[in-house]
């Protein structure tokens, strides 16, 4: 009997520790993002997270013949901090003591001085930079598309679920097929129909292809068969009610935890769409964020401060989103798990 009462405190506290200890490695990668971001230019490659300050610590052994001279040298660079030693004794001969054994540096407290912001100055502000437009453009991209593609794909998903008409079974056949396609075999022919339609280089080349996604059209139709009793279509008709109302005002509220889940991760897959904007797209102020971001890569040489604080700033949207929305999201992936 104690053993059965010990056992559930036990297992809760298990099951916590491996909660913990799991957000604990998810969020090891964001961290260092965010000190990435931030640490200097100076600094950059020799810390992983925070600047720390050094100091020069001298090795207490017995140096040899030809270094006795540098030996004594760094003597004065005991205790002082890295750059104070190498500005009064000079940098060749510090850095040639660390590579000779001599001296050491050991870490110690935070060092703000090398934790700035300028890398998201440079690119919020510098006009070489339209990072901005490029803002703005992400979202109107992701917006559109996530909100019109999540009430085409609920539509279909109605249609097919609540009407019966002669090829329901072949629309759905096809759906089912359209699933099985990968996206990657659909770029050659849509590029060429976008050309010879001349939406090559505009927004609507790029957003009317992922208005009508079948994954969202099957996923509402599994909903609305579930979720949506005929009784309740067939009263509000009874009452006067019309097709178009009866979906926006009767059918919607219904399905609502799945709006909100797919509404998300169609921003998520338009915000984060990096193949097709690089097809569709050749105008510079036009590209998303995400090309933006792979264009501060240079051929010669990269500034991964400039690269992580635009990646940390194509997050900050997408985890503002998921508070909005977790709720809902979270309802409408389980909203099939339990019938009844």
């Amino acid at each position: 009997m104690h053993s059965t009462r010990l056992l559930k405190p036990l297992s809760l506290c298990i099951a916590y520790a491996l909660l913990l200890l799991a957000a604990a490695v998810t969020l090891v990668p964001f961290v260092w993002l965010v000190f990435a971001s931030l640490r200097a230019p100076e600094v950059y490659f020799e810390f992983q997270f925070v600047p720390r300050i050094r100091s020069v610590q001298l090795v207490e052994a017995n140096p040899r013949p030809d270094l006795a001279e540098l030996w004594q040298t760094l003597q004065p660079a005991r205790g002082l901090r890295l750059e104070e030693a190498r500005e009064k004794l000079g940098a060749e001969n510090v850095d040639r003591g660390l590579t000779e054994g001599m001296a050491s540096l050991k870490s110690g407290a935070v060092d703000w001085t090398y934790l700035t912001g300028d890398y998201f100055k440079i690119l919020l502000t510098q006009p070489e930079f339209s990072f901005v437009r490029n803002i703005l453009n992400s979202v109107f991209y992701a917006s559109v598309t996530a909100v019109f593609a999540t009430l085409f794909a609920a539509m279909g998903g109605y249609a097919l679920a609540k009407f019966d008409f002669r090829l329901r079974g072949a629309f759905t056949r096809l759906v089912l097929l359209a699933l099985i396609l990968p996206g990657a075999l659909l770029l050659a022919p849509g590029y060429q129909l976008l050309f010879r339609l001349g939406l090559l280089d505009t927004y609507a080349g790029l957003i009317l292809p992922g208005l009508a996604p079948a994954f969202g059209v099957f996923l509402f139709r599994q909903t609305m068969l579930n979720s949506v009793p005929m009784e309740l279509m067939e009263a509000a008709r009874m009452d006067g009610c019309g097709e178009i109302r009866l979906f926006f005002a009767v059918i919607l509220p219904l399905v609502r935890p799945m709006i909100g889940a797919f509404l998300l991760i169609m921003f998520l897959g338009a915000w984060n769409n990096f193949i097709g904007p690089q097809i569709v797209l050749q105008t510079p102020s036009k590209f998303p964020l995400s090309v933006a971001i792979a264009q501060l890569k240079g051929v010669y040489s990269t500034d991964y401060g400039l690269l992580m604080a635009g990646t940390l700033i194509s997050i900050a949207p997408i985890m503002a989103l998921f508070l909005l929305l977790q709720k809902e999201f979270i309802s409408g992936l389980t909203s099939g798990a339990v019938k009844g």
